[in-house]
């Protein structure tokens, strides 16, 4: 090899050593933070696919009502819901807005369950992770970051599965670049949790607590630095003058 590409070669193993350590740092600092996060209702691909589209633009406590609402008034199962009136499931809905529109892609979700996959979603997921992911982009409201996040919490894929709010806090921490392109975005954000350990529990619970920080704290608008756990390692708080004297502590 020749010396200025070793030398380079060398230079990203050292980066790429260095992020990852920051990563399992702050996913720890994060977990003392704020605790044991809490996990989807469920850990079944259909479920899970419902509860995407089960209320749209809910905070997630009205998302979790409305998937409980439809586990008790409905069901589950694609036949009930194929059955089940568009009024009925318009009550579910209605903890989103555009109710109307949300109840009839939970009944297309039904469909496509029952009709293409002969109501046994499971069969074609355990086959390979990359029919697994077409199968799910199938769906409404499922694209490639959606699809892997319901791999990961039905146990099937052991990746971070970042999605936005999680992107946010990894591209404020100096771990991944900003780019124009969500698909790049997203690939740096899985690569940068590449170094944490993989067993599903702990890549569950590193998507949720950095979905769950990006949501609380480090927000779009008016992120709460001040408050941050992170914000000595944090690029963004740094750079915009955002840290406070009176928390010095480094994550640990």
């Amino acid at each position: 090899m020749l010396p200025f590409l070793k030398s380079r070669s060398a230079r990203w193993g050292q980066y790429m050593s260095t992020a990852g350590s920051r990563v399992r740092q702050s996913v720890a600092a994060l977990r003392r933070f704020y605790g044991k996060p809490e996990r989807p209702p469920s850990s079944d691909a259909f479920e899970l696919v419902l509860f995407e589209n089960v209320a749209y633009l809910a905070p997630d406590e009205r998302r979790r009502a409305a998937f409980s609402l439809l586990q008790e008034s409905v069901g589950t199962e694609p036949e009930v819901i194929l059955r089940a009136s568009r009024a009925l499931l318009e009550r579910v809905t209605a903890h989103g807005i555009l109710k109307t529109r949300f109840a009839v892609k939970l009944r297309e979700c039904a469909r496509i369950a029952a009709k293409d996959f002969g109501g046994d979603l499971d069969a074609v997921l355990d086959e390979s992770t990359a029919l697994a992911r077409r199968a799910l982009r199938r769906f409404p409201g499922i694209g490639a970051p959606g699809a892997d996040r319901i791999l990961l919490f039905s146990g099937r894929l052991k990746i971070l599965a970042p999605e936005s709010n999680g992107l946010r806090v990894l591209m404020r921490l100096g771990l991944i670049v900003e780019d124009k392109s969500y698909a790049r975005l997203y690939k740096a954000g899985v690569e940068a949790a590449a170094a944490l350990p993989a067993t599903l529990r702990t890549l569950q619970d590193a998507h949720l607590l950095l979905r769950h920080h990006g949501h609380e704290l480090c927000r779009i608008a008016a992120p709460r630095c001040a408050e941050c756990p992170l914000q000595h390692d944090c690029a963004f708080a740094v750079a915009a003058r955002r840290i406070f004297p009176d928390r010095r502590r480094r994550v640990r």
